[in-house]
């Protein structure tokens, strides 16, 4: 009897596999609920409860402080618990915290540090829930299908991000910024549900007797410093986030205060930012291949910090229309270059690391280039408190340029593909 061939696998699409659907899914609701929330953040702070340059910083320091208090024993936390329960939880403490923001506004309490103190909340759970989210892609679909899986969600928080803003800028001529706190809190709440819908093969991490949380915060730190294109492109990312929070902290008084664009000029900014957020992921792929994967990172942070020149412009335009097209412009091409930079560089690295790591590698990381970002939205309030919003972000402008040394002077420009884990395992073996 002869042997009959085995006929090819079929490799099934993302789109028709159920439970990467409904891990989308719920990404996507939950960024438009977070996108929602974002907006009304600002617009509650600064035209109802008159938060000014110091007042933002502390705002937005709050929020990004757990990525630097916490972000490392998280990343060992989340690789000793399943991942999938880590962000259903996540989200439902997400979703209780967004909930109280209405609550104390319609009960005539509400006050700054109700913010400071929701923000820390918010970010302590963020913590958890992002690097347990960034460890999941790999564990959830096969190490080819990373990059696409990486790019699918991306462009869907894009698409969040450029709907979101101006649907919130629209609500907010028409309800109180609270109610989008609620949606906020709705929007974690889909998500949650629909984590309760995927089924993965995920099993309880095995702990070795001997295990320590300290080891195993220095195991995963040990393979970040250590490996040498991982350690440039934290350095970058963290140069760069840095300064952009210097420059971030400030926008809400430029375009609320100064420019008196108001809540949906704001929102329409950031939308059609957005934009370039789309263009960017969708255009991964395909500059990629004809440019190559390593030299898209330098260039993405060269073309993000160019774009952003124009925010400190748009103060000198001389009319609302001509500072909107300059915000709108810069916010739209520094989306662009900075999600071409994230997906080839997340993708890079979830490939790399081995999968037990993945949590720790991914909360080394966070707490490096998140855990700035306090530091850089501290230094924006006060500086531009004591010297200008002007002169403060040039500042921070001039800094995100400088984020893309690292990687422009690295190997990435000769590196048409970015290694996998296989080929980085071999190179490291042989330097």
């Amino acid at each position: 009897m002869g042997i009959t061939p085995s006929e090819p696998a079929t490799v099934v699409p993302l789109v028709r596999r159920p439970s990467f659907v409904a891990f989308w899914t719920g990404q996507g609701v939950s960024q438009l609920g977070v996108q929602l929330g974002q907006l009304a953040l600002p617009v509650l702070a600064v035209n109802l409860l008159g938060a000014r340059e110091g007042d933002l910083g502390v705002l937005n320091a709050a929020s990004m402080a757990a990525f630097l208090v916490v972000g490392l024993p998280a990343g060992a936390w989340v690789d000793r618990w399943l991942k999938r329960r880590t962000m259903i939880r996540a989200n439902l403490v997400r979703m209780a915290a967004m909930l109280a923001v209405p609550l104390l506004a319609w009960a005539g309490a509400l006050q700054m540090w109700h913010l400071f103190a929701i923000a820390a909340v918010v970010g302590v759970a963020t913590v958890f829930f992002d690097v347990a989210y960034q460890s999941y892609i790999p564990l959830l679909v096969d190490r080819e299908h990373v990059a696409d899986a990486n790019g699918k969600l991306e462009a869907t928080a894009q698409v969040s991000r450029l709907g979101g803003p101006a649907l919130g800028g629209f609500l907010l001529t028409l309800v109180s910024a609270p109610v989008l706190f609620a949606a906020e809190a709705g929007g974690y709440l889909a998500s949650a549900l629909c984590l309760t819908r995927v089924h993965d093969s995920e099993l309880t991490p095995e702990r070795p007797d001997d295990s320590s949380l300290v080891r195993e915060i220095r195991e995963g730190a040990a393979f970040v410093v250590g490996h040498p294109l991982i350690r440039r492109i934290v350095a970058s990312t963290a140069i760069g986030n840095l300064f952009s929070s210097i420059v971030y902290v400030l926008m809400p008084l430029v375009v609320l205060r100064d420019l008196g664009l108001g809540p949906a000029g704001f929102g329409a900014v950031l939308s059609i930012g957005s934009v370039g957020g789309v263009i960017g992921a969708m255009a991964a792929p395909w500059l990629a291949a004809r440019v190559g994967e390593g030299p898209l990172l330098p260039l993405g942070l060269m073309a993000g910090g160019a774009a952003v020149v124009l925010f400190p412009l748009s103060l000198l335009a001389g009319s609302a229309p001509a500072a909107f097209a300059m915000l709108a412009t810069g916010e739209f091409f520094m989306s662009l270059g900075v999600v071409v930079y994230n997906v080839m560089q997340v993708s890079m690295r979830q490939r790399v690391c081995p999968p037990r790591l993945l949590g720790r590698m991914n909360a080394s990381i966070r707490c490096v280039v998140w855990g700035v970002m306090p530091i850089g939205s501290l230094l924006g309030g006060w500086i531009g408190g004591a010297f200008g919003i002007g002169p403060t972000l040039w500042v921070g402008i001039g800094g995100m340029l400088c984020a893309c040394v690292p990687v422009a002077i690295g190997p990435f420009f000769r590196l048409r593909r970015l290694p996998d884990a296989e080929a980085d395992l071999s190179a490291r073996q042989s330097g």
